[in-house]
């Protein structure tokens, strides 16, 4: 189709990159860039980019990429607990600065012949062009004014996040908790340049409130850093700091917001990256999303005759991974909401319980990255030597091992009825294992165990999502209670249950063959 003016709304690596290879693919057309921001007040500190996303924007414009990798910096992953550690390697995975990053996407758009007006507040209402990008962000105003048009709906998670940087590079990624006096704090760090990394801290509510930050939140104008918090935290995180200090831009404290929309287009404006959707931070970053959404909405344009099938095939293509990677982001987000309560496991088998926490990766793909920390781990998880771990079949050499006076974890399904027979029978519904619900059946089922059952057999629908939320419950009831806990789940995803055994997730599983388990 033709396209004689295009513009887009927002001027971070979304909107900066549809910009760009929208004028590649429609040279004569006018393309402009509306950001109300000035180039120079960006904030932010680095941003993440794996090996799949890099090579999604390789194959889509090989120069853009050549330079984005140029800037960034690789690293590797630790995790820091109890004063000892667990690496893995990442592979391609950067880590690049958002300024950086989006001084390379402002250069290559002005290449392509895009202009770009900084500095300027504009509306959709103001803008005349064939096609609107609307790349606005997580706090969309074009999203907020016509929520009913895209079926926006923003869901706000309990926990509290900060954004900060510190003006020295990290060897590594690194998830360290540290214990104060007010409860605990969690770091997700990692290296972006030379001389700076990112440094973002999570916790609790009641840690929050405890420590007074939300009284601090409060007091810190919308334009400036709670500075109390940051001088908190640079105590706080003074080893992993290394004496250097917190850095902060904008700094608050936040809780993360997910946003979805029904919808993804209006008229003949369509919604890129956060305007649409946000997945949170644990699993990847919105510039990704952002960026691949800018790919898909390009290619879709190509080929369609107009613009109303070239929405309906970018929707079509590209909600279906969206919403695959939210749904893993809500779990890791949960994991991580819940993370002090793991850290009396031995840091190799933490490791494991990070890496399958999604069910996104499994132990052997797991052990054919990092063979040594998953060996290290299944021998923490079995009490043996890592040199007894069978790495070239994970799941059976889980299963295999012995359990009290069993020989192996797996309860078949005709022992059930008897093996069961003093255990609490709980046909699980739940989606939500470490929120309100999960804590008011942990608390039923904590009574129940207390009138003299020795655990728990959970069972529930046979869809994967629902067996994955079986054996968070799973852990819970583990961490919470004394009493063992057998999961049942259909055979197809064995891989998941030996994952959750290997993670703490269940001591015993019940494989069957049943499309709905009972």
């Amino acid at each position: 189709m033709r396209l004689d003016k295009i513009a887009v709304l927002g001027g971070g690596p979304g909107g900066l990159y549809a910009a760009r290879l929208f004028k590649l693919a429609h040279p004569d057309a006018v393309v402009e860039v509306h950001e109300q921001g000035a180039p120079d007040t960006t904030f932010g500190f680095g941003v993440a980019l794996a090996g799949r996303t890099q090579r999604n924007l390789e194959e889509a414009d090989p120069a853009t990429q050549a330079d984005i990798r140029a800037a960034g910096r690789a690293y590797d992953m630790r995790l820091l607990v109890g004063g000892a550690e667990s690496r893995v390697h990442n592979g391609p995975l950067i880590g690049i600065g958002r300024t950086a990053l989006l001084t390379v996407l402002d250069r290559h758009a002005r290449e392509a012949g895009v202009q770009l007006h900084y500095g300027r507040r504009t509306r959709l209402a103001d803008l005349d062009a064939d096609l609107v990008i609307v790349a606005d962000g997580v706090s969309s105003r074009t999203r907020t004014e016509h929520a009913a048009d895209f079926g926006a709906e923003v869901e706000v998670a309990g926990g509290l996040y900060l954004w900060a940087g510190t003006d020295f590079a990290l060897e590594t990624a690194i998830f360290a908790p540290v214990t104060t006096a007010h409860g605990t704090f969690v770091t997700h760090a990692y290296p972006y340049s030379a001389d700076r990394s990112t440094f973002l801290v999570e916790t609790d509510e009641d840690t929050w409130r405890a420590a007074g930050f939300d009284a601090t939140t409060d007091a810190t104008p919308l334009d400036a850093s709670d500075a109390a918090s940051l001088a908190y935290l640079q105590e706080a995180f003074a080893e992993h700091l290394q004496g250097h200090r917190l850095i902060g831009n904008r700094t608050r404290w936040l809780r993360f917001r997910t946003v979805t929309c029904a919808r993804w287009t209006r008229g003949n404006a369509v919604l890129l990256g956060d305007a649409a959707h946000t997945a949170h931070y644990s699993v990847g970053s919105g510039t990704k999303l952002a960026m691949e959404d800018a790919i898909a909405l390009r290619d879709a344009v190509a080929a369609a005759p107009d613009l109303p099938t070239a929405f309906a095939v970018y929707e079509q293509q590209r909600r279906p991974q969206v919403e695959r990677l939210q749904e893993l982001a809500r779990r890791s987000r949960r994991w991580w909401d819940s993370f002090p309560r793991r850290t009396d496991l031995p840091v190799d088998q933490l490791m494991l319980a990070y890496m399958t926490r999604t069910g996104n990766v499994g132990l052997q793909r797991f052990a054919g990255t990092n063979p040594e920390t998953v060996r290290r781990g299944l021998a923490q998880f079995a009490d043996v030597l890592p040199e007894q771990v069978d790495l070239d079949d994970t799941v059976g050499w889980v299963l295999a091992r012995p359990f009290g006076d069993r020989p192996n974890r797996i309860v078949a399904p005709e022992e059930r009825d008897a093996f069961s027979a003093d255990l609490v029978r709980v046909p699980v519904a739940l989606d939500a294992p470490w929120g309100e619900a999960g804590d008011l059946l942990v608390k039923q089922l904590h009574d129940l165990a207390a009138t003299g059952r020795r655990g728990f057999w959970l069972t529930g629908p046979a869809d994967r999502g629902s067996l994955l939320d079986r054996l968070d419950l799973g852990e819970r009831l583990r961490s919470e209670t004394a009493g063992i806990v057998v999961v049942e789940g259909p055979a197809a995803h064995l891989a998941d249950l030996a994952a959750g055994v290997a993670s703490g997730r269940a001591d015993l599983v019940c494989p069957t063959t049943q499309e709905n388990p009972s």
